[in-house]
């Protein structure tokens, strides 16, 4: 279950204080919205990720691109859910004098 999609970005839209500089280079954290309707022939948008506090102001989004759905597998798009870390596994004790060797 997939798709994909094309879009345009504006890096000229890009502040220098939402790139974050990582390990193994500069990032943006983006937000792609899907649409069901189209406009000149594009039905997606690509906006800066918001902070919470910025969605909760209601502050408006920074647009920097836009696209297209170019293709759909047959059953659709599935939400990516967040995989759960790995619990950590503990060990008791063992007492020497029980081992078999």
């Amino acid at each position: 279950m997939s798709a994909i999609v094309n879009f345009n970005l504006d890096l000229s839209k890009i502040p220098s204080d939402k790139i974050v500089k990582g390990k193994k280079g500069n990032y943006v954290n983006l937000t792609m919205s899907i649409n069901d309707e189209t406009r000149y022939g594009n039905n997606t948008s690509v906006s800066l990720s918001q902070t919470k506090e910025e969605r909760d102001a209601k502050a408006n989004k920074a647009y920097i691109g836009n696209g297209q759905v170019v293709w759909v597998h047959e059953n659709g798009i599935t939400k990516a859910d967040k995989e759960e870390a790995a619990e950590a596994i503990t060990v008791d004790a063992v007492d020497e004098n029980d081992l078999p060797f």
